[in-house]
């Protein structure tokens, strides 16, 4: 399964209210993810596969006052507690979007997103999960094995380093016992290489058992 994040394109509102002690509370609305739209990274996310990933996040996480979001995408597909900026609220279906309102935390990095809202800093949306792409008419479709892990809160991809075609996009991720583990060719792509002529089918054939062992231990 590849990490597949998707910025979503549209503006996303957000709502400031004084809260008790006069204090500001924050939050964010908008579209938070599109289903049978083929986007910017030429994906397209079927609505049957959008409707089951969305519920099932929506019953498990936000229901239940865990779906929780990052500023900017991390590395991995697990939210990283120490980075976390804001909560996922509510998230329900409009037609073909998926809109959402969340809550900015008080924690450093929601303090960060306050001051960059108060800024004026243009922010928006990312969704982050995990799933298996298929080419079809020119597009890459999402299968049904996709799983919504997070929504995160990032500055416009169009910058150097763009969040959906990152490098961590390119890295295999499976479940090992509930732990979410990368599996990176490059070790034994960089084994093979090193290898000297003569040994060359020797490390082909260690390299493949031993990326078979690690297949087999999930």
């Amino acid at each position: 399964m590849k990490l597949i994040s998707e910025f979503i394109e549209n503006d996303i509102e957000f709502l400031v209210t004084e809260g008790k002690n006069g204090k500001k509370n924050y939050a964010i609305q908008g579209i938070f993810a599109q289903a049978e739209k083929k986007n910017r990274n030429g994906r397209i996310y079927p609505m049957p596969i959008m409707e089951k990933a969305v519920g099932k996040y929506d019953t498990e996480q936000v229901q239940k006052g865990r779906a929780v979001g990052e500023l900017n995408h991390p590395e991995g597909p697990t939210v990283n507690l120490d980075k976390v900026s804001h909560k996922i609220d509510e998230l329900k279906f409009e037609g073909n979007d998926i809109v959402g309102k969340a809550s900015i935390l008080n924690t450093p990095m929601g303090e960060v997103v306050k001051g960059l809202l108060d800024g004026g800093v243009t922010i928006g949306v990312s969704t982050r999960g995990m799933g298996s792409l298929s080419q079809r008419n020119g597009a890459m479709v999402v299968n049904d094995d996709y799983i919504l892990n997070a929504v995160d809160i990032v500055q416009d991809p169009s910058a150097p380093g763009a969040f959906v075609n990152g490098i961590m996009e390119g890295v295999e991720w499976v479940w090992n016992n509930g732990i979410i583990e990368a599996q990176t060719i490059e070790k034994m792509e960089t084994e093979i290489k090193k290898a000297p002529r003569a040994d060359l089918y020797e490390t082909q054939v260690r390299e493949f058992k031993n990326f078979l062992s690690i297949l087999k231990s999930k």
